[in-house]
Parts: C-alpha cells; sequence; structure tokens
C-alpha cells in the first residue's frame, strides 16, 4: 500500500484524493499537517487521516509516508515539492505546478535521477473521456484540423478567494483557464508557434477573464477562454473543426457529473458517446500509483509541467500582466 501524506486542509483534497484513495487498496491517506495543528486536527477527524503532524516539514520527513500531494498555495508549490523529494518521497501537486515556467524547471530538475514520480494534477487527462476525444483526434476522422477553441468558465464570487490575490499566485489563469490552455496542448499533441492573450483585470495584476488566440503547427488556430467573474455562467468544453466534420467535448473537466462527446462528420448524422462516471481523480490515482509500482509513464509528468507553465508564462506576457511569483 502506497501510504500519501497531504500538506494542507484545501478544499481540494478530499475531492482529489481522500475519496479516491477510499475506494483504492493500494493507498491510503496516512498523515496530515495544516496552517495550524487545530485546523489539520479538525481535518482529520472529519476524513478519518490516523496520524496528525505539527508542520509540512514533519509530513515529507515521516517514516509511513511514501507519496507527498501538494494542494497548497501556488506559491508553495516550488519549495514543498522539491523538499519532499529530496525527503524521498513521491510528489502528486497541484495544478497549476508552479508559478512559473522557472519554477518548473528546478521542480523537474529536482526530480531526475532520484527515480521519484513527480506528477502534475491535470486529473482529467486520465479519464476516458479525453481519451477517447484524444484518439479521435489522432485517427484522422476530422480530417485536416483548422480549428480548436477550449472554454472553461466558473463564477468566483468571494473577493477573498485566493484566486484573487497575485502575492498567492492568483488569476483565472492559474487555476481555471490553465485547463483549456491544457486541453489543446493534449489533444493537439503539439505546444504554440505563436500566441495572443487578452485579460480582464480585477484585483491588481489579476487576470479574471483571460482569453487567448494560438497558431499551432499545421496552420491549427486555437482559441481558449477563462473566465472567473462572478457573473460567469459555467461552461466547460472542447471543440475541434476539422475538414471533414466537428468534435465537440462536453465538461471534459467533471465527467462524473455528465458528459458527452458529439462527433458531427460530413453526410452523416451526429453521433454521441457518453462515458464512465468514475471520477477523473479515481483515473488520477490509478495512474499515479501504476507508475510508482510499475514504472509505468504519466501523461502530466513534470516535463509537461514545464511546457504547460511556459504556455501560460507567455499568456500572461501577452496579455500585459506580470508572471506570476515575480516580486511586484
Amino acid at each position: 500500500m502506497i501510504k500519501f501524506g497531504t500538506l494542507g486542509a484545501a478544499r481540494i483534497t478530499p475531492l482529489a484524493l481522500l475519496n479516491p484513495c477510499a475506494a483504492e487498496p493500494r493507498a491510503s491517506v496516512e498523515v496530515v499537517a495544516a496552517r495550524s495543528r487545530t485546523r489539520a486536527e479538525a481535518f482529520a477527524q472529519a476524513h478519518q487521516i490516523p496520524q496528525v503532524v505539527d508542520n509540512y516539514a514533519e509530513v515529507i520527513q515521516h517514516a509511513d509516508v511514501a507519496a507527498v500531494y501538494i494542494p497548497l498555495p501556488i506559491t508553495q508549490h516550488h519549495q514543498w515539492t522539491i523538499k519532499a523529494l529530496q525527503a524521498g518521497k513521491h510528489v502528486l501537486c497541484e495544478k497549476s505546478f508552479a508559478s512559473n515556467a522557472s519554477e518548473a524547471e528546478q521542480m523537474r530538475d529536482a526530480a531526475r535521477g532520484t527515480g521519484l514520480v513527480l506528477m502534475d494534477a491535470y486529473h482529467y487527462r486520465y479519464h476516458p473521456l479525453f481519451s477517447r476525444a484524444r484518439e479521435i483526434y489522432s485517427a484522422g476522422l476530422l480530417g485536416t484540423i483548422r480549428e480548436v477553441h477550449a472554454k472553461f468558465h466558473v463564477p468566483v464570487t468571494d473577493p477573498k478567494d485566493i484566486r484573487m490575490n497575485y502575492a498567492t499566485g492568483g488569476g483565472v489563469t492559474m487555476d481555471i483557464g490553465c485547463y483549456p490552455i491544457s486541453w489543446v496542448r493534449h489533444i493537439t499533441a503539439s505546444e504554440p508557434l505563436s500566441l495572443t492573450a487578452a485579460a480582464v483585470v480585477g484585483p491588481p495584476n489579476v487576470d479574471v477573464c483571460l482569453t487567448t488566440r494560438m497558431t499551432l503547427p499545421g496552420d491549427i488556430v486555437a482559441t481558449t477562454s477563462g473566465d472567473m467573474r462572478a457573473a460567469a455562467a459555467f461552461v466547460a468544453t472542447i471543440e475541434v473543426i476539422g475538414d471533414l466534420g466537428r468534435m465537440l467535448v462536453n465538461n471534459p473537466i467533471a465527467p462524473h457529473m455528465g458528459n458527452s462527446l458529439t462527433l458531427t462528420l460530413q453526410h452523416a448524422e451526429p453521433s454521441v458517446e457518453h462515458f464512465s462516471r468514475r471520477p477523473t481523480y479515481s483515473y488520477q490515482l490509478d495512474a499515479f500509483l501504476n507508475a510508482i509500482e510499475a514504472g509505468q509513464p504519466v501523461l502530466t509528468d513534470a516535463n509537461d509541467a514545464v511546457a504547460q507553465m511556459r504556455v501560460i508564462d507567455q499568456c500572461y506576457k501577452a496579455a500585459g500582466l506580470p508572471i506570476r511569483g515575480l516580486a511586484l
């Protein structure tokens, strides 16, 4: 059994780690620390975590812990990932992986040569819905691809939300808009040759909406949109247009809440497929455990994390905003 330690009591932790581990005999969550011991004890009691320690350092040094989950504010991912790797622990790091590409490169370099798994937690990538979309794309059913459009919009109404604070790595592109960027990169298996971006700024230097237009190899035009303005309506879609047809992927972010893939080819009626309601996070846990136990490669490894952060850095530069993690 792979025993996890988790850093912090973040809201995402039950969905991303605790629930998948509860249904997985190969894994358990053994240890937690949080900003205060009181907070950690309350979280442990609520989620049946056996051990509470005083601080994050004790988690990564804990003899029972083989893997560390890092859902901390993005500005803390770099230091704690490197410390956990140096302590001999595998790391599952929440997205965005780092504040910027430079930090991501240092995290990747720390993992090299250790034999340890360092995984960027883009959970959608492991679900059958996205795997099928990628299969259709690469099979050529849509002909020559002309356009890819990816959107993820979720309203954030609390002005004190951590995503509204530049100092903690805030900005829609770091938390919401990073997904459409990743969807485009992964479905096309390519990186942008050029990129323009436009942002709506809320709190100082914090993008609350950011759109991009990318040129990809093969003269493909891709657009992405991330929006966390209070009035935003939920949408999570990927649209791919080729000269032989169109594919629409609905809800790649949370397919356990419902999903569909609609394929519309020339001279044919649209076909609609639905996929497993098993959570994306459970598939992600499978991949992480298989990497630890059997050395299987992960689809969102540290190299991919570096490439993802390079595109995010480009987005901020193109939109005239500072790269996250830089002192202002």
